[in-house]
């Protein structure tokens, strides 16, 4: 389809388009439009990073084991996909959010053109919400940013909240657990943006 002058649309938001087979068997889901997208859990690693070229995976907190020790956040395992090759992933968290908007920015620049990122929020969290708002703002501030509306929407919770980070981690159910298992530091230092 082509577009007529007065429906034309700026450069700055002209993205390169998967291809057309990709594209054509994407979900709307997908958000295949957009060049920065947002998921969330197992199920938005299949529906939206199985149709990115690159995923940052956002899992901001350590959880904690069955006797209380630490688990520190680990890149999930790619589901099973139609596709040839499951895309690169980027384990990112607040600390880590502008080396994760580098890294994309680096495939991109590989790429000699636009390349899509999804970014998904490992759990239905405050602390995942925040810092994957995180990300897509420091994949802004690198001038990535296409965003859909669901990327834009986390992108806002972060950017009208990044003053109270700090506070809402150790305010939210898994901070709060985190400190009473007397893991208050390792809390505290993932909560340090850009660090």
């Amino acid at each position: 389809m082509t577009s007529s002058p007065s429906s034309a649309v700026p450069e700055s938001a002209v993205v390169v388009a998967a291809p057309a087979d990709a594209a054509a068997f994407a979900p709307v889901a997908a958000q295949t439009h957009y060049q920065v997208r947002f998921g969330r859990g197992a199920s938005g690693l299949v529906e939206v990073g199985a149709h990115a070229d690159v995923v940052v995976w956002v899992d901001a907190l350590p959880s904690l084991s069955a006797d209380g020790t630490l688990v520190p956040p680990a890149l999930p395992p790619f589901p099973e996909l139609p596709t040839p090759a499951a895309p690169p992933l980027f384990l990112a968290g607040l600390p880590t959010r502008t080396r994760a908007a580098e890294w994309m920015l680096a495939h991109q620049v590989a790429a000699g053109s636009r390349v899509s990122v999804a970014v998904i929020a490992a759990h239905d969290t405050v602390e995942d919400t925040l810092a994957a708002g995180a990300v897509i703002d420091a994949l802004a501030g690198l001038g990535i940013d296409f965003s859909s509306p669901e990327a834009a929407v986390v992108c806002a919770s972060f950017t009208a909240l990044e003053r109270a980070v700090g506070h809402l981690l150790s305010a939210s159910v898994s901070g709060r657990e985190l400190i009473a298992a007397g893991h208050g530091d390792e809390l505290a230092a993932a909560a340090v943006v850009g660090s």
